[in-house]
């Protein structure tokens, strides 16, 4: 079976003993490792493996011809994108009218940051640049771009690049919300056994909580060169309780973010029922 998932640790230590044949009942994983930014828009394009790691934000662009799967993904507290400057001037006005690089126009980065700017930057933002992550961060440094929001590994290194963080936009939507931050969906073609799917990613879940150690290479080898206290830092934030089950405070955190996403005309607008069909 053909599953995408992104190389971040998050993503191999959870998958890892489903890939390797770990866990019982799983069929053999045929793996395409794509950052999110590509497999949103496969998904959307119906094209893909029938398994994929999407962003929540494209959700609404692929829910009648994929179901969302109630575990393996990303979503939590206090592991929120965050927006960079090289400014010193750390008010939201600083950004009216100015260049912002983000990773994807489809993902949940992008649309916490426009419902933020939406309420505290004064006339908008300007120009926005879409751009690998790994290239936002020295382009921020080196003026090329007036800000950059940041994902992944990046809340840990962008002290590296002499940057300062305008906003925490993940503790902005924790504080507006009260609720968990949706980052990072898996999905599966509604052809497929959901009930199946969801089991053994699951199993493969607490198999990665049992056996920390098992997938140390396996997420190196994918890591990007990040270092192992870095790497571990990113699967500690990432990997939670709603990792193996989404919940009903998850499920209220997906439909409140894409509700509020709708009605400012940042993704179309769907029949939210969608989100529970087939679960």
């Amino acid at each position: 079976m053909e599953i995408a998932f992104s190389p971040c640790p998050n993503d191999t230590f959870v998958f890892h003993a489903a890939v390797h044949g770990l866990i019982p009942n799983v069929p053999k994983l045929d793996v395409t490792y794509a950052d999110i930014d590509k497999t949103n828009y496969w998904a959307a394009e119906g094209k893909g493996p029938a398994i994929q790691k999407i962003s929540y934000a494209a959700l609404p662009y692929v829910l009648e011809e994929y179901a969302l799967i109630p575990c393996g993904g990303a979503l939590g507290r206090g592991c929120g994108p965050l927006l960079l400057t090289a400014s010193k001037d750390q008010s939201p006005s600083h950004l009216t009218g100015k260049r912002v690089a983000v990773p994807s126009e489809r993902s949940t980065a992008y649309l916490l940051f426009r419902l933020w700017a939406a309420d505290m930057v004064p006339g908008g933002v300007g120009e926005i640049v879409v751009m690998p992550f790994h290239e936002i961060m020295p382009a921020v440094r080196d003026g090329e771009i007036d800000a950059g929001l940041v994902i992944h590994e990046a809340r840990f290194t962008y002290q590296e690049f002499h940057l300062n963080m305008l906003v925490d936009l993940g503790n902005w939507w924790e504080e507006d919300t009260q609720l968990p931050i949706p980052l990072g969906a898996i999905i599966a073609h509604r052809s497929l056994n959901k009930e199946e799917i969801t089991s053994w990613i699951r199993a493969s879940v607490e198999y990665a909580w049992a056996n920390p150690e098992a997938s140390v290479d396996y997420v190196m080898q994918h890591a990007q060169e990040l270092s192992p206290e870095v790497a571990k830092s990113h699967i500690d934030l990432y990997v939670n309780s709603f990792t193996a089950d989404l919940g009903e405070d998850g499920m209220a955190a997906v439909a409140s973010l894409l509700g509020r996403a709708g009605a400012e005309g940042l993704v179309p607008e769907f029949d939210l029922s969608l989100l529970r069909i087939g679960l």
